[in-house]
């Protein structure tokens, strides 16, 4: 079964993606066709908006479903016209809000996007600029300011890990990826030795690591089934020889990793 859904929002669309994204993951028996409409911010653009999902639900003989973030009450009030299914997020939660706050909200655009301090961004900053010197084992001196060091073969997601990190939390994230010299003796690169306790492991299934590096290199031997197999088992190997802790990054998404890391390491944001 297929159905067509649309994120709508008179920003990015960030939030409304994200939030759809979790409600619509509960129902995996079902495909689901995404179309994003961000910056719907004038009522012609509403307007434009309303024309698009209609013609969608005459094409599917189903209505769609509509998610939106729109702050706007006018606007809101024309998407309401749609032959859609939809979720109004701040018609759904803002009033309830207002009333038990007992104040009107803001109605003001960018809001849940907004950097709370010139602190804050300060800290995102210097963070994602230490993930970026620290990539792929490029530069090991600064390690021990490093808040945690992922290591895992190459193409098993340190590095945009390592950047959402930074971004989101504020987090110093280095990264250093695991080659067959180090599968030699199945041991831990001597450069990590003094790092051990800031070191996280990833993993990937082989047949997910072998399509992401054909991906990168077609038909060569590094994107061989056969080759990834020996690599993450060697990875493996060295995880629980060294008692380093790891999770499998196949089935998650790059938000769910960062958050399982820092729960299983123990670190908090540096972000307000």
């Amino acid at each position: 079964m297929r159905r067509s859904v649309f994120f709508i929002s008179d920003g990015t669309g960030i939030t409304a993606e994200t939030l759809g994204h979790s409600l619509l993951a509960q129902f995996d028996q079902i495909t689901f066709d995404e179309q994003a409409i961000p910056y719907v911010d004038t009522p012609e653009k509403a307007l434009a908006a309303v024309q698009t999902i209609n013609v969608r639900a005459q094409q599917d003989g189903i209505r769609p479903i509509v998610i939106d973030t729109i702050v706007n009450q006018e606007l809101r009030l024309i998407l309401r016209q749609a032959n859609a299914c939809k979720l109004d997020v701040f018609d759904t939660f803002v009033g309830i809000l207002e009333q038990e706050l007992s104040t009107h909200s803001a109605n003001a655009v960018g809001k849940s996007h907004s950097i709370v301090s010139d602190a804050d961004y300060g800290v995102r900053i210097d963070a994602v600029h230490f993930a970026l010197d620290n990539d792929d084992g490029a530069r090991t001196r600064h390690y021990d300011k490093a808040d945690v060091i992922l290591i895992g073969v190459s193409r098993s997601g340190k590095t945009p890990t390592s950047i959402y990190m930074a971004l989101q939390f504020g987090i110093h994230v280095a990264n250093y990826p695991l080659t067959e010299e180090d599968f030699d003796d199945i041991a831990l690169p001597e450069v990590l030795r003094p790092y051990k306790k800031k070191l996280f492991g990833l993993t990937i299934e082989p047949e997910r690591l072998s399509a992401i590096r054909h991906e990168r290199k077609p038909d060569s031997r590094y994107a061989t089934l056969r080759q990834c197999d020996q690599e993450i088992r060697a990875a493996q190997a060295i995880y629980n020889r060294e008692g380093i802790p790891f999770i499998n990054s196949t089935h998650l998404s790059v938000e769910e990793i960062s958050t399982k890391i820092l729960a299983m390491v123990g670190l908090k944001r540096r972000l307000v």
